[in-house]
């Protein structure tokens, strides 16, 4: 699959040259790119890195400004899959001793040759992904039991099932889908590392904020570190706040952002007999059910909707069917950087797992393809007893308007929450389809968007935008070289909605 995108890659490529370049040029040139692509896929960074260095070099005359752009972040893309592939053999095994009871080198071997991990061979060493210990955890049962210190989310379990509850129990007596609202206070930190910038250089820095959805309100910036030169509008897709600042004279640079919102729980009461039918000339439609960035009609994704959906015709019974079927099929695992993935919800679909984000991905793939209109929702989520960077999705469904469904709550309540009932599991897993806690900060209604003002540099996620983005005048400075926090507060909200 991933050769397939190499070669859709390259031909298109050499159709754009064509309209620019002499034949001869265009042949030279693309031969060139075409074989440092293949040495890419073969793990040959080193000579596929010269090669495309060369071209910048030596045919820069010749290249188009789009071409020299694409030749220039393949070199960034495998540096950064060198980052996410740091661990040797013998560092993965290590590790796997510090937190895997009973591990002895034949059996961490006979895994390997089992494919229980994310490996490939740069440069003639295979390296490992760098959580592959974790997810073993995710994908193997009975690894997991051996697990040092093991883990226990029951009681957190519990607490999602009895949020749940709650929220479906005022949805269904309020007779609106957004209820129980809670106010949260956060304070968000991104702190370059010293050494990385020229002291006195220009840093420019985008930190996200909430977007305005009819389940998050209220939004105001409290304060900040350095005057803010650009508040995106409450409904930038890619919601942030930019801001500038020189660097240290230890060559470090530090944002801040501290900002207070309002969110309710959702609950829809679907009924498939309700849903109308589609307006296809109108923009939502449109816009929402084609191809895009990550978002591909491949060959798998046409075979396995077939599968999936069947006969059924109804967009709501459709949905329903592929959060099922992912929910019930695929499996969790954190992921590599999204920048370095030409295809992410083919790829979640081919490995059999991804992460929130590559879940969320591979579900509006197919629900597009379906002929539903699908998009992307991704910042925080901080549900009580734990706090991380997510991704989910909503879709349109007429006449309810745009409605959350997230897979990997689907997934969670599935495969993991085995301290549950298997009715209680259903529950959770019911709930987060047209459901959603709200225990969450979403700054982003669409994936692979622009930031405003635009970024001078490739960013450091071209997909996804939770952690903050940093650049200086020379370069951008990538998720290595920076650290990034969130706390978060909550306060009482007098009444409902």
């Amino acid at each position: 699959m991933k050769r397939q995108h190499v070669l859709n890659k390259a031909i298109a490529v050499l159709a754009s040259a064509i309209l620019l370049l002499s034949t001869a040029a265009v042949n030279a040139r693309t031969r060139s790119y075409e074989k440092a692509l293949r040495l890419e896929d073969r793990g040959q960074f080193r000579e596929a890195a010269a090669l495309l260095k060369g071209s910048l070099r030596d045919d820069s005359a010749r290249l188009s400004r789009k071409e020299k752009q694409e030749i220039e972040y393949e070199i960034i893309r495998m540096r950064r899959i060198r980052i996410d592939y740091s661990l040797t053999a013998d560092k993965l095994f290590t590790q796997l001793q510090e937190g895997i009871r009973g591990i002895t080198r034949p059996e961490f071997q006979r895994w390997i040759k089992e494919g229980k991990f994310d490996s490939r061979t740069i440069d003639d060493t295979l390296r490992f992904v760098n959580a592959s210990r974790s997810n073993l955890f995710f994908r193997y049962p009975a690894i997991a039991a051996r697990r040092i210190p093991p883990v226990n989310d029951d009681a957190r379990y519990l607490a999602f099932l009895d949020n749940c509850i709650s929220i479906e129990r005022a949805a269904d007596s309020l007779k609106t889908p957004y209820v129980l609202p809670r106010k949260f206070r956060m304070r968000m930190t991104l702190s370059v590392d010293s050494g990385v910038v020229k002291p006195g250089d220009t840093v420019r820095a985008w930190l996200p904020i909430p977007h305005q959805f009819p389940y998050q309100i209220d939004f105001n910036l409290i304060g900040s570190s350095s005057n803010p030169l650009a508040v995106a509008p409450p409904d930038s897709p890619i919601r942030s706040v930019y801001m500038e600042q020189p660097a240290s004279q230890d060559g470090g640079a530090r944002f801040s952002i501290e900002y207070s919102y309002t969110t309710y729980g959702v609950h829809f009461n679907l009924d498939p007999r309700k849903v109308e039918p589609y307006i296809k000339s109108g923009e939502i439609y449109r816009r929402f059910t084609g191809q895009g960035p990550n978002i591909v009609f491949t060959r798998y994704i046409k075979d396995i909707s077939g599968k999936i959906v069947g006969r059924a015709t109804n967009p709501l019974v459709k949905a329903r069917r592929i959060y099922k079927w992912i929910s019930r099929d695929i499996k969790y695992s954190f992921a590599r950087e999204y920048s370095t993935i030409r295809n992410i919800g083919g790829y979640c679909l081919v490995k059999g797992y991804g992460d929130c984000g590559q879940e969320a991905m591979l579900f509006i793939t197919l629900c597009r393809y379906n002929g539903i209109p699908a998009r992307w929702q991704s910042g925080w989520y901080f549900f009580p007893g734990g706090k991380d960077i997510h991704d989910w999705t909503e879709i349109y469904l007429r006449p309810y308007g745009w409605v959350p469904v997230d897979p990997y709550m689907g997934i969670l309540a599935e495969r993991y929450m085995t301290s549950l009932t298997h009715s209680q599991r259903e529950i959770v897993r019911n709930f987060y389809f047209g459901g959603l806690d709200q225990y969450r900060m979403s700054a982003n209604s669409d994936n692979n968007q622009k930031l405003t003002p635009a970024k001078r540099f490739f960013r450091s996620d071209n997909v996804d935008f939770q952690r903050g983005e940093v650049e200086t005048e020379r370069h951008n400075i990538y998720f290595d070289r920076f650290y990034y926090s969130l706390t978060v507060q909550e306060s009482k909200v007098a009444g409902d909605r």
